[in-house]
């Protein structure tokens, strides 16, 4: 599903991601752990295309995404790639349903289709009966589940998320953590997810550790 090599990225002298090389495969829950500091959230944002490395190569099934011009690269990320944060970054102006649609609108497709895949998908996540409900309606849990359906609706092959439980209780986080392993087993997603909660690294099929710049070993 994603296949990085050899990824280097550098602000000025520091060296945050120091020939980072890892696959991950379809339906595979990853979770990179490490001290703050140590170059995660820079690695996601490279493996989702949203920054761009100073070398190295990353390939989500079969699409070397750094070699694509830049209105391809929009393109294949918005299609291809769901994002989930630790703030939810949810239009406060919107339904849920309204959130969830945004990607959907963006990909060109008809109003009346796209709210009808938000309604699906956030029946998915537990909140069907909370599609009219604007985010200062809905729970901090209940935002981070229309990210995350907001993530998903696109049907993207991979979703990165990064500290996804980091803003909510223990209750809401581990609500989280299990319907990221319920995604994966209905819908066969792929995860890669920084995190500093152990109980969410062990609930993952594999943790990778960072610690300057470097996968440990």
């Amino acid at each position: 599903m994603l296949v990085a090599e050899n990824l280097v990225k550098k602000y000025g002298t520091l060296t945050v991601v120091n020939g980072v090389s890892l696959s991950i495969g379809k339906g595979e829950i990853v979770s990179v752990v490490g001290q703050s500091g140590a170059g995660k959230s820079t690695l996601l944002h490279l493996l989702g295309a949203l920054d761009k490395p100073d070398s190295g190569s990353v390939l989500i099934d079969g699409t070397d995404i750094f070699k694509l011009p830049a209105k391809k690269q929009a393109a294949f990320r918005n299609k291809h790639i769901g994002f989930v944060f630790q703030f939810h970054h949810l239009l406060p102006e919107f339904s849920a349903i309204e959130n969830v649609s945004v990607p959907l609108w963006i990909a060109g497709q008809g109003r009346k289709e796209a709210m009808d895949n938000a309604a699906a998908m956030l029946d998915i996540v537990g909140l069907g009966n909370k599609l009219d409900n604007k985010p200062s309606e809905l729970s901090g849990g209940e935002q981070q589940r229309v990210a995350i359906a907001r993530a998903l609706v696109n049907k993207p092959s991979i979703i990165m998320a990064d500290e996804p439980t980091g803003n909510l209780d223990s209750a809401n986080a581990q609500s989280v953590h299990q319907l990221f392993i319920d995604l994966r087993n209905k819908l066969g997603q792929t995860f890669v997810m920084i995190t500093h909660n152990e109980e969410l690294a062990g609930m993952t099929d594999r943790t990778l550790t960072m610690k300057d710049g470097k996968i440990q070993a």
